[in-house]
């Protein structure tokens, strides 16, 4: 199935959605909309919202901001809207007195051409009908399982044990490899807070921990998203980074294309 679905990954990808989208900066209404397109350019893991020009509450100017190269391989989602990968127009946003340099693109596409894309992270208020979206749209073809598990799980550095848990949760995701979610106090290696903090569309904001010989290995949701609330608190691990033992049986360690651009994204500093 993995397969099936990125066959079409280089391509140009959209789906219409029937949810009003709503975009706001501040108390200015970018545009207010249920004609809305989620859109994949080539390569990319996550999608955007495209809204068509009418109903934007904001005018499109040529663009004064800088475009940057787009990168080979997976376009995880730590790189900028900038980096287009499909062909078309970059425009500003500009609403009232505020430009939004290079925060358009108008895609080289008959079936899109009375949209414009919009860069997430250029305005601060994204609403799904009345509630706040974070970090990017959510794709309808990415689901996220938690399941609570008693089967032990054992992670370990170089041989030591980091933690150990026969009360885990085990967290399925598409595209990515299963994580491992333990009670903090099944966790024995120190854990060192650090500045690092990432919001996941699906699972809500994230805050790092460093421990002896790894930097930003262990994250926690503290306020998790509706649907994984049993995550709060919990921590868990790059297991790309850690070996990870199942009752007993040493899992290899993760190699998709989605679980390299994720280490990527968040190798560490």
């Amino acid at each position: 199935m993995q397969d099936l679905l990125f066959e079409g990954f280089g391509l140009l990808r959209y789906e219409p959605s029937e949810m009003r989208v709503l975009v706001r900066h501040g108390n200015i209404v970018i545009a207010d909309t249920i004609r809305a397109m989620l859109v994949w350019e080539p390569r990319r893991i996550v999608p955007t919202y495209a809204v068509p020009v009418a109903d934007l509450r904001a005018d499109l100017a040529p663009s004064t901001g800088e475009g940057m190269p787009t990168p080979d391989g997976v376009l995880y989602p730590g790189i900028p809207f900038a980096a287009h990968s499909a062909d078309g127009e970059v425009v500003d946003v500009v609403a009232g007195d505020t430009r939004f340099a290079g925060a358009g693109f108008r895609l080289d596409d008959a079936d899109l051409a009375e949209y414009v894309v919009l860069d997430f992270r250029a305005f601060d208020g994204w609403f799904g009908e009345d509630e706040r979206l974070v970090s990017h749209p959510r794709d309808p073809y990415h689901r996220v399982d938690a399941r609570q598990s008693s089967r032990t799980v054992r992670l370990e550095l170089d041989g030591a044990v980091v933690a150990e848990s026969s009360r885990p949760v085990f967290v399925f995701e598409t595209g990515l490899p299963i994580r491992f979610y333990l009670p903090r106090e099944d966790v024995r290696a120190e854990l060192t807070p650090t500045d690092r903090r990432t919001t996941c569309a699906y699972k809500g904001h994230a805050s790092y921990f460093s421990i002896p010989g790894q930097n930003n290995v262990a994250w926690t949701y503290l306020e998790p998203a509706d649907g994984v609330t049993q995550l709060a608190g919990l921590i868990a691990f790059f297991d790309d980074r850690l070996d990870v033992f199942i009752d007993g049986d040493r899992r290899e360690h993760p190699r998709t294309a989605v679980a390299e651009a994720v280490r990527q994204e968040f190798a560490p500093d």
